[in-house]
């Protein structure tokens, strides 16, 4: 068999993946929006693979979403808090653009990113009205397997 060689990245290609990462989240991108709006919603979906966050207006109309794989991270580290947290600064980048001024926060999911992207939000000066878990839960679950019959 032999031994199995690990590559490691070098500090050099690091340094070019997080500047890649700050590019795109200064990057000027202007949210579609027709009318002024007061007050919206985000929506965080926190996996073990990946956090999207979706921004809407009161009625559920989509103005903006973003993912930490659409900002840059790729593989296993779309699922990290910290891949998280340049998604929440993102979506706060663009809820500062649209000029909305509250915000209601519905958090699905059970993966690392729900508690830091939230975070990252209220540093971000985002004025939070309320924090919702909306995570599905099963109240009986799905049908057992039959017995084995041996």
């Amino acid at each position: 068999m032999g031994k199995k060689r690990v590559i490691k990245p070098t500090k050099e290609t690091l340094l070019k993946e997080r500047e890649k990462i700050e590019e795109r989240i200064t990057k000027e991108i202007s949210p579609k929006v027709r009318k002024k709006i007061e007050k919206g919603k985000i929506y965080i979906q926190s996996t073990y693979n990946n956090t999207m966050m979706t921004l809407t207006d009161d009625k559920g109309h989509v103005i903006f979403w973003t993912s930490a794989g659409k900002i840059g991270f790729k593989g296993t580290k779309k699922g990290t808090p910290f891949a998280a947290t340049k998604t929440a600064e993102f979506a706060a980048n663009m809820i500062d653009k649209t000029g909305i001024k509250e915000v209601d926060v519905l958090i699905k999911g059970i993966g690392q990113g729900r508690e830091s992207a939230l975070r990252a939000l209220a540093t971000r000066g985002v004025n939070i009205v309320s924090v919702k878990d909306v995570t599905p839960i099963p109240h009986n679950g799905c049908r057992p397997p039959k017995p084995r019959r041996v």
